[in-house]
């Protein structure tokens, strides 16, 4: 498993022996994590794609124990009630409100304000199904977070997450996003439902 690409400035978690341990049970799925350049960064917004299943949280937990990356994830605040708040607080998760006047998008950059490190990742389907556009909310957070983007692409025909380099994102909403999706093309097919990536 290559971990190199990790930074000292990167949030971790865990300890060695719980990320020997869980980097072993990810080989034993014969899955593997490369990274295309360093990261080195305290805060940034991390995407992931394609999601096609619930079976993708799951890989992502795999990944955070693994290489002990730790990412948080933002979830409606009624999902971390007793007594699955604790869980789901321990495995990264943020609790927003939804309905609350802010949004999630201006929750989110109040969070990262408030943050010395922290990496915020979001699936930018924002659903399981086919969609034709994506949801740009994980831009505007980006932007009014002032921090830049790592994309991580999901590759279950070969058992590969790829983690590419930092992407500036420069206000072009369109172009950067148009940018990015050419960038998931060759990885569209590759999820873990195909008809649905």
């Amino acid at each position: 498993m290559q971990r190199s690409f990790i930074g000292p400035s990167v949030p971790r978690c865990g300890r060695p022996w719980s990320r020997r341990l869980w980097s072993a049970v990810f080989r034993a799925f014969r899955w593997e994590i490369v990274g295309k350049e360093r990261v080195d960064l305290a805060r940034f917004v991390l995407i992931a794609a394609p999601h096609t299943s619930n079976w993708d949280f799951v890989l992502a937990m795999m990944i955070r124990w693994a290489v002990g990356m730790d990412f948080r994830w933002i979830g409606k605040h009624t999902l971390f009630r007793w007594p699955f708040g604790i869980l789901f607080r321990a495995i990264g998760g943020i609790p927003v409100d939804r309905d609350h006047h802010q949004g999630m998008v201006a929750s989110a950059i109040s969070i990262f304000d408030s943050q010395p490190q922290l990496m915020l990742a979001i699936t930018p389907e924002g659903t399981r199904s086919r969609v034709s556009r994506w949801r740009t909310g994980f831009y505007h957070i980006a932007m009014g977070a002032d921090v830049p983007i790592v994309c991580a692409y999901l590759d279950y025909t070969r058992r590969v997450v790829l983690f590419d380099a930092p992407f500036y994102p420069t206000g072009d909403l369109e172009g950067d996003i148009d940018l990015l999706r050419r960038s998931y093309e060759p990885y569209s097919k590759k999820g873990r439902r195909p008809n649905y990536g």
